[in-house]
């Protein structure tokens, strides 16, 4: 043959793939971040990559240029973290500060080597090399989260929290629901709260909301399909008949019916989520039952009727993500919490995220920066894009085509009352009939007013005013469906023209959606690992302009016009992809308005090629001080030290304004201080927003001109005639609104016209004439 194809180049396999959160990518506490609008300096993308045989972490910065930072091979590794620095105070010290970044690792053969597999927790110091901490366990270790507070160490069913300063037992949990998979045990760690799946409803601390109440109703009503409907319809019959034959109350939730019946079954009611506060919760184990107090206990509330499979926090932490072993729907939930118990907070079910009705099992789900896109991806290799608002709503091109996020309700409708007069169209109540919807005969009687005297029915939400967010009725459930579905190709090769660590590569296939990408000429991924496809995903800055030099500026300008960050999207093929989000209206709707639903346009823009070869050197530390990870940890801990008023090591002396970050832990005289002072710009006044003539009552029509009568203006009610002389007309006010100006008299009534000397002389209406003499 002229041509024989040379074999594919090895490459390791790869089990599992992450992005990760440490302090090479903290914008909050890294100082190189917080002047990221000015400056253009923007947190780089940190890639973990776990191996069959070790692991591999790379960073991908703005300009596009992936770089390894550790490369290791000491056998399989199921779960891997790069700890950030911990949060300090005068009373609470770092006992590891000289050792960090630390490196904890989860492998099947532990330090001691005489322990079950996957049995102990190893931290590494990646500055000095060695082992500074070993933590053992009886059972096998399912997974690790940590954040600056804590490390958390995931078991079947137990959870044991370590302090990340001197990493000692704090609490630790028993009581959570055994999942089948692929989290045997799942939960969501945030900045400072910790959810975990629950194996009971406790009544004494559960929490008003949750999915259950009127939102459950919307939740069923959610008929897609004719199988669903028969379900449901089922579902329905089979509670009736349970009402009818006593054994449950006629008014009983969705819910409290599922509970019943899994009590009597097991003592397990799978689907319950409880939700601690990490600072607060005693030490020792975490019991939430009827004899325990609430100390510590943000929210305890039924998520779903099956066993919960998958979770995670929005970066604000006040939004929560569940989803159930099925994989139909995903439930988006806002924690508002109370001071006293988790009996007094409220869960608000704001969004039910349709996927599809076949089953499938997430394993990533990760939030834009802004709370406004959520992106979950399943074992079937597919990452679904959905819109929400951190507010609840639906989806609008208002909320989601600006590049900023926008309040629920817009200036002009805040003011006009727009919301209030749809919903007393919708609720329908009495009042006498008035231009103005929802004006009754007097104030006091008005279905307003009388609402905002009933604390129980006011809803702040719809009236968007300040009040108990917690007190009934809770907020309206919106069903959001996918904008776009995305699932990788098993091999790039048609995409990028290098091969090799550092690949960029403009995209060459579109994705549109709903995304339905060709299949790749190889086997198909269910069948490549075993009926699993694991990918990750996560938003960011775009790096694709790097990909073509001869239009770097332009590229790099446009980047900063995109509404929606780009999705970057790992594959088990080490294929790190970066897609870009395009937003924009239904294309299917007759008028483009504020409220016209969305459609996403998707197209991937450059590739990376990041998995490893059997020829690959590994990258182990200690590492120079001038490695990235070991850059941004000092960093970190510098402006920790700052935070907590005391003196960073190696500082010479007292730290001034100009030779640190911040100013919170230096001391300035009070001449300073008034100087600086004396620059404050107050503003006192804003012009109003909305004039009067734009509220909602007020209509304007066109009128067209007949016979000789003519309208100056619409908006006005003044209208003139032509009369025999130029003289100004008086004015005649009354409603124009289905007149018929030909049998309208429009010429007013006035004295007879009167000639002058040298003018002609008029016709007398009634047949005569007037003379006078101008010598007379």
């Amino acid at each position: 043959q002229a041509y024989s194809g040379t074999p594919p180049e090895e490459k390791e396999k790869i089990v599992w793939v992450r992005f990760e959160n440490a302090d090479l990518n903290d914008t909050s506490r890294n100082m190189e971040f917080h002047e990221i609008h000015s400056t253009g300096n923007e947190p780089p993308l940190l890639l973990m990559i776990g191996y069959s045989d070790g692991m591999q972490v790379w960073s991908i910065p703005i300009s596009g240029e992936a770089q390894e930072l550790f490369s290791i091979r000491h056998g399989p590794v199921r779960a891997a973290r790069i700890l950030p620095a911990p949060q300090i105070s005068a009373q609470k010290c770092d006992n590891f500060s000289e050792k960090r970044p630390l490196l904890g690792v989860c492998k099947s053969i532990g330090s001691s080597g005489t322990s079950p597999p996957y049995c102990c927790v190893d931290l590494y110091s990646l500055r000095t090399g060695e082992m500074v901490k070993s933590i053992q366990f009886k059972t096998p270790i399912y997974d690790l989260h940590c954040n600056k507070r804590i490390l958390v160490v995931v078991l079947q069913e137990k959870i044991a929290a370590f302090d990340s300063c001197t990493f000692t037992k704090k609490f630790f949990v028993t009581s959570c629901y055994p999942c089948p998979g692929p989290n045997m045990n799942p939960i969501a760690l945030g900045s400072r709260w910790l959810a975990y799946a629950e194996n009971k409803l406790i009544r004494c601390h559960q929490s008003r909301g949750g999915a259950c109440g009127d939102n459950i109703q919307s939740y069923t009503a959610t008929v897609i399909s004719a199988a669903k409907t028969i379900k449901t319809g089922l579902t329905m019959v089979g509670k009736v008949v349970t009402q009818l034959t006593g054994t449950l109350p006629s008014g009983a939730t969705e819910e409290e019916i599922l509970a019943h019946s899994n009590l009597r079954r097991s003592p397990l009611v799978p689907g319950i989520v409880t939700i601690i506060d990490t600072d607060t919760v005693a030490e020792g184990q975490v019991l939430v039952s009827e004899d325990s107090d609430s100390d510590g206990i943000v929210a305890h509330f039924p998520a779903h009727e099956k066993p919960i499979c998958c979770m995670a926090f929005n970066p604000s932490g006040m939004l929560l993500v569940t989803t159930d072993t099925l994989g139909h729907d995903f439930h988006v939930f806002q924690i508002l919490t109370h001071p006293w118990s988790s009996s007094q907070s409220a869960v608000h079910h704001l969004y039910t995220l349709h996927r599809g009705e076949t089953e499938a099992k997430v394993q990533d789900i990760s939030f834009s920066h802004d709370c406004r896109w959520v992106v979950v991806s399943t074992l079937r290799g597919t990452s679904h894009v959905f819109p929400i608002n951190p507010y609840g709503g639906q989806p609008c091109v208002r909320t989601h085509m600006s590049p900023r996020v926008v309040n629920r309700m817009s200036r002009f409708q805040k003011s006009a009352g727009l919301e209030e007069i749809e919903q007393e169209l919708t609720s329908k109540q009495g009042g006498r009939c008035s231009p103005v919807p929802g004006l009754s005969s007097s104030p006091s009687g008005s279905p307003l007013h009388g609402k905002l005297n009933s604390q129980d029915t006011y809803n702040n939400f719809t009236n968007n005013n300040p009040g108990n967010p917690r007190l009934l009725p809770l907020p309206s459930l919106t069903v959001v469906l996918p904008l776009a579905q995305i699932k990788q190709p098993m091999t790039l090769g048609t995409i990028t023209k290098r091969t090799g660590p550092y690949l960029f590569g403009a995209g060459c296939f579109s994705i549109k959606a709903p995304c339905k990408s060709k299949p790749a000429p190889q086997i198909s991924p269910s069948k490549s690992v075993g009926g699993e496809f694991c990918v990750a995903a996560v938003f960011g800055s775009s790096r694709s302009w790097f990909a073509n030099n001869s239009g770097l500026k332009r590229e790099k300008d446009q980047s900063k016009q995109f509404v929606v960050e780009s999705l970057y999207i790992i594959s088990c093929y080490g294929s790190l992809v970066e897609h870009v989000l395009e937003p924009r209206p239904l294309s299917t709707a007759p008028k483009i308005s504020d409220d016209t639903p969305l459609e996403m346009l998707t197209c991937p823009r450059a590739s990376w090629t990041l998995v490893r070869t059997p020829q690959w050197n590994e990258l182990q530390p200690p590492f120079n001080a001038n490695h990235p990870l070991l850059l941004a940890a000092d960093a970190v801990q510098y402006y920790q030290y700052l935070l907590a008023g005391l003196v960073p090591p190696g500082s010479p002396g007292p730290i001034t304004r100009h030779e640190s970050y911040d100013s919170l832990a230096s001391d300035h005289s009070g001449q300073e201080d008034e100087e600086w002072l004396s620059q404050v710009e107050i503003v006192t006044h804003t012009g109003p927003h909305r004039r009067l003539w734009m509220g909602p009552q007020f209509q304007f029509k066109t009128i067209h001109p007949s016979g000789q009568t003519t309208v100056i203006s619409s908006s006005s009610s003044v209208l003139q005639s032509h009369g025999p002389s130029d003289t100004p007309q008086p004015l005649l006010d009354f409603d124009t609104d289905d007149l018929d100006l030909n049998s309208l008299r429009i010429q007013p009534v006035r004295s007879e016209p009167v000639s002058m000397p040298g003018s002609p002389r008029p016709a007398d209406r009634r047949g005569g004439s007037t003379v006078i003499d101008a010598t007379s």
